[in-house]
């Protein structure tokens, strides 16, 4: 999408020469002569910059900045003058302008100042999506012949520009599959922007892809920008996009199709180029036929079918996600690493994983904070099925069970201790205990009734 950039100038001769370096260097210039008409097409067209002027008529520049930063405080703002000081230029810098340009122009000048303008808004969009996504660990793990297939899959579509559908479980690694094709195209230096859309209400999700105008709907107090002026360049992820209403289905297939969109109250078409990866673990032939997705969506989406394979399917390639999810955790939290046995890991993998990789991660990461010592043995993994699994083990004698039976007898007295740390170190608040240690709250309440804790205090 083509940057837009407004001047602000009371002088004609400025805007037209500005206008016209701009324009050749490929920008889209619009123009205003006074501080109140520039406020009026800042609020029309929410431009990526403005270059104002400090000495006008009316009001001046100053003022002019300081209500655009109140109503559009998103848009970098350059001020330029003819009679600059540096009282002036402190004012606008504290007011938040980005730079000050003394007049007469050095039209280089003001290209280098735009280019840098415009490349700092652009990384802090980048850097507030990696915040979002900084917990994610986004490769690939495994060398079964599901992820090698995923893999080929990957190197062919990734090159081009084609829309991508993947199925798959909950938990299945869809947005690990969406992350590696961004990072292997020419796009992985713009944004990947993901969207869960089973997480926005339906009377929101419009604006969050496609922002709003003021006053398009009650509430909606100032302008903004959505998810697809965000991903302009890269990338936009729609996790489980079955979710999503077939109005907005179909207000998505028209931008696949045009390559443009309209914000919500807006009358005018934006143009972007932006990928689409779409995630789903619904079956959408089953919603076609049942008039709740779009065919047209679907087979525009399904340019490119994945299929992200359950945990159960890949089971040999448990070890070396758990040594992922050991190297992770320990990076993130410090200390020394803990070693998986491969009686563990074989433990591990007589299990069905309906919760798949995200069931494993919270598993290894529960048994990281609850296994005393640094080895990890068989003994260490909980009993996940809430069946004995030992029915599939080898027997084991009188002095081994007696010294498993020491072991987890243990092991028991080190949770319970440990359980009871965390619950007074919360102040007895179960809820945020459990989300601390990354437990499931009715499992803590299991472990509290099993081991006698009192936690009336």
């Amino acid at each position: 999408m083509t940057h837009t950039i407004l001047i602000i100038d009371d002088e004609k001769d400025i805007r037209t020469a500005l206008s016209g370096i701009l324009e050749d260097e490929g920008y889209q210039v619009l123009s205003a002569e006074s501080g109140a008409e520039g406020i009026d097409t800042a609020r029309q067209e929410l431009p990526d910059l403005i270059l104002l002027d400090i000495w006008m008529p009316g009001m001046d520049g100053l003022a002019t900045l300081e209500k655009l930063k109140v109503q559009f405080p998103q848009i970098t703002v350059i001020m330029i003058s003819g009679h600059g000081t540096i009282e002036t230029a402190v004012r606008a810098t504290k007011l938040g302008a980005f730079d000050f340009i003394e007049k007469p122009l050095s039209l280089e000048k003001v290209l280098i100042s735009v280019a840098n303008a415009l490349q700092l808004q652009e990384l802090k969009v980048e850097n507030a999506e990696l915040k979002r996504s900084v917990s994610a660990n986004y490769e690939l793990i495994g060398d079964s012949p599901e992820i090698i297939n995923i893999r080929e899959q990957i190197r062919h579509v990734a090159p081009t520009s084609a829309s991508v559908l993947i199925r798959g479980e909950n938990g299945s690694g869809k947005e690990l599959i969406a992350c590696s094709i961004h990072c292997s195209s020419p796009r992985r230096e713009r944004p990947l922007v993901t969207v869960h859309c089973s997480a926005i209400p339906e009377e929101l999700i419009e604006s969050e892809l496609f922002g709003h105008e003021k006053g398009a709907f009650i509430g909606a107090t100032s302008h903004k920008k959505g998810r697809f002026d965000q991903a302009d360049g890269g990338t936009l992820f729609l996790d489980e996009i079955g979710e999503l209403s077939l109005a907005t289905q179909m207000k998505i297939l028209h931008f696949i199709q045009e390559g443009s969109f309209e914000r919500i109250g807006g009358i005018r078409r934006l143009n972007a180029d932006i990928r689409i990866i779409a995630a789903t673990t619904r079956s959408l032939e089953q919603d076609m036929a049942a008039g709740k997705f779009s065919a047209d969506l679907y087979y525009q989406l399904n340019t490119m079918p994945f299929r992200a394979p359950s945990l159960r399917e890949r089971l040999e390639d448990i070890g070396p996600l758990v040594q992922n999810f050991v190297v992770q955790f320990f990076r993130r939290e410090g200390g020394e690493a803990k070693v998986f046995l491969p009686e563990a890991l074989d433990k591990l993998q007589r299990y069905s994983w309906p919760g798949n990789l995200r069931e494993l991660k919270n598993v290894v990461e529960r048994i990281l904070i609850v296994a005393p010592g640094r080895i990890i043995s068989a003994e260490d993994i909980p009993d996940l099925s809430g069946e004995s699994l030992t029915g599939t083990m080898h027997a084991a004698s009188p002095d081994g069970l007696h010294a498993r039976s020491a072991l987890r007898d243990a092991r028991e007295d080190f949770e319970r201790e440990f359980i009871i740390q965390k619950l007074e170190e919360n102040d007895w608040n179960i809820s945020r205990t459990a989300e601390l240690i990354e437990l499931e709250r009715s499992n803590l309440h299991r472990k509290i009734k099993s081991y006698g804790i009192d936690v009336r205090r």
